[in-house]
């Protein structure tokens, strides 16, 4: 592939450089489809409040969670296309971001506007399927999605504008099965919102030096060398909220074992993570994904047990 092409943080040989049409690889590459991770951790919310709002004995609904897929693909894409859109600029002055498709100018705003437009229509589509309830809860979330990419212009804390705007599912899926809101899933978000603010922080660590210099604020800018004491916190509060969050919704003793099992995780994470190495903070945030699984398997199996 043309080195102008190739996208720092993206595996190597992944299934957009090895199948899509290559017309199509920059769009695709706008929405991240090549980086599944951050798709993974919009989704987790959802899938995770599902299974938190079923009763005992049963299993999520398995339509609620396609709809739910489908949707963290476009939004997460739609969302990553605006941010592009906004921190062009920025982002190619930064080198794990001058390859997208927007500073390298393989795609134009005026097209990124059009691909944009064309995946928030279709993630209202999918909105549509739910109850009035989860449709307003939704539409309610697009003030944040609006303001998330100018914050790291004005505040060091835009990961918690992240934790606001990717958890918003764990009050979505709770919603599409009651048509209302409980404790639980409010519960839910706020452990998913110290959860991104921990995960966040580790993947904004690899930018620290081009954000100096080109005046962005992070959580990682701002901790800086106690960044591995806090993104502990912040893993340390989340685990007791998702704790309290199941016992609210009344699973059942081997919940406990689950949360043991994600705080294990957490602790792998700040046992190897190298704050001074960017592949180091990319592979550990990566990790993230495993310990979506485990709270969901886990809850699926406190469900049946």
């Amino acid at each position: 592939m043309p080195a102008e092409e190739t996208i720092a943080d993206a595996v190597p040989n992944n299934w957009v450089e090895r199948f899509a049409p290559r017309k199509t690889r920059p769009y695709l590459r706008l929405m991240r489809a090549d980086r599944p991770i951050g798709t993974w951790l919009l989704l987790w919310p959802c899938w995770w409040s599902l299974a938190l709002a079923t009763d005992l004995g049963a299993w999520p609904d398995p339509y609620f969670m396609l709809l739910f897929a489908i949707g963290a693909i476009l939004m997460r894409g739609a969302g990553c296309t605006l941010n592009d859109l906004m921190d062009r600029g920025f982002d190619a002055k930064v080198e794990r971001t001058r390859g997208r498709p927007l500073p390298s100018r393989l795609v134009s705003p005026l097209q990124a506007i059009l691909f944009f437009l064309l995946l928030s229509f279709s993630g209202l589509l999918i909105l549509l399927q739910f109850n009035n309830f989860t449709i307003l809860l939704g539409l309610s979330s697009l003030a944040l999605v609006a303001i998330y990419p100018l914050m790291k212009r004005y505040t060091h804390w835009p990961q918690l504008v992240l934790g606001l705007t990717f958890n918003w599912g764990a009050l979505m899926g709770w919603a599409a099965v009651n048509e209302s809101l409980a404790w639980p899933a409010i519960l839910l978000y706020w452990a998913g919102i110290f959860w991104t603010l921990g995960y966040d922080t580790i993947y904004a660590l690899q930018d620290m030096d081009d954000d100096a210099l080109i005046g962005v604020k992070s959580t990682a800018l701002l901790f800086k060398e106690t960044s591995r004491r806090w993104v502990a916190g912040f893993y340390a509060v989340a685990a007791v909220l998702f704790l309290v969050a199941g016992q609210a919704a009344g699973k059942g003793a081997f919940y406990y074992f689950i949360i043991v099992a994600l705080a294990a995780q957490f602790a792998w994470q700040l046992s190897v993570l190298r704050p001074e190495s960017a592949s180091s903070c990319l592979r550990v945030f990566k990790t993230n994904t495993y310990a979506g699984w485990i709270l969901f398997l886990g809850l699926l199996a406190a469900n049946q047990l």
